[in-house]
C-alpha cells in the first residue's frame, strides 16, 4: 500500500543519524542555520552524512544563506537535496542547478497555491507552521484544514508532528511525506531512538492515496 515518506530533520550526531535510518526514515535533514539549536558545522555534517546508508537521502536545510556557502557545503557534505527555508527567491533557488524543495509557511489568509507558481522547478513544497521570527522547528501545528488538496508537485507536511498525532495528520492531509524534528527529541537537538521508531512506525501504518 502507498504510505507517506518520512524525513527526520535536525540530526546532530552520527549515532542519531544511523538510528533514524534504521528506524525506516527515507531522508534525514541537516540544519545549516547558525541560530538553530540543531545547527551543524560542515565537518559535523560530513561525518553524519557518511554514517547514512544508501537510499536514504541527505537533505541540507538553509535559511537565506549565501550562494557560495551553499555550494561549498553541498559539495563537501555530498548532499542529495537542498531545502530552502527562508525568503529565497526563485532565481536564487534555481541558480544551483541542483534538486531542491522550498519550504513555505502557512500564514493565515495567504493563498499558498500562488506561492507554488513562483517555484515551478521545485521538486516538492514543504508546508510548515507560520512564525514571524522563526524558520521551522517551533513544534506547533497549523490548521490542517488549510492543507491544499491539490498540487502538481509533492507536498510535505511539517509543523508540530510527533508519534501521537502523525496518523491523524496523514489522514487529514494525505501528504507525500511528513517531516519531523522536535517531535522526536528528548531535548533540543537530541533525537530519541524510541520516538523516532514510534514516529516512523505510526506514519507508515497509514495508507495514503496514490
Amino acid at each position: 500500500m502507498p504510505v507517506a515518506r518520512v524525513k527526520i530533520c535536525g540530526l546532530t550526531d552520527e549515532n542519531a543519524a544511523r538510528m533514524a535510518a534504521s528506524a525506516g526514515a527515507d531522508a534525514i535533514g541537516l540544519v545549516f542555520y547558525p541560530p538553530s539549536k540543531r545547527y551543524v558545522t560542515t565537518s559535523q555534517a560530513a561525518s553524519i552524512a557518511s554514517a547514512i546508508p544508501p537510499f536514504v537521502q541527505r537533505v541540507g536545510l538553509f535559511v537565506n544563506e549565501t550562494k557560495e556557502a551553499v555550494e561549498r557545503i553541498k559539495d563537501t557534505v555530498q548532499l542529495d537535496l537542498l531545502q530552502f527555508q527562508g525568503g529565497e527567491s526563485p532565481e536564487y533557488c534555481e541558480s544551483f542547478n541542483f534538486p531542491y524543495i522550498k519550504a513555505l509557511q502557512m500564514k493565515p489568509g495567504v493563498d499558498i497555491t500562488e506561492s507554488f507558481k513562483a517555484f515551478p522547478n521545485a521538486r516538492a513544497f514543504l508546508l510548515d507552521t507560520y512564525h514571524p521570527d522563526q524558520h521551522g522547528g517551533i513544534g506547533e501545528t497549523f490548521n490542517w484544514d488549510e492543507f491544499p488538496d491539490y498540487s502538481d508537485k509533492p507536498l510535505i507536511l511539517a509543523g508540530g508532528l510527533n508519534p501521537d498525532n502523525v496518523q491523524d495528520a496523514i489522514k487529514a492531509c494525505q501528504p507525500y511525506a511528513v517531516d519531523v524534528s522536535s517531535g522526536v527529541e528528548s531535548g533540543p537537538g537530541i533525537k530519541s531512538t524510541e520516538k523516532m521508531q514510534a514516529f516512523v512506525r505510526s506514519a507508515k501504518s497509514i495508507e495514503v492515496m496514490s
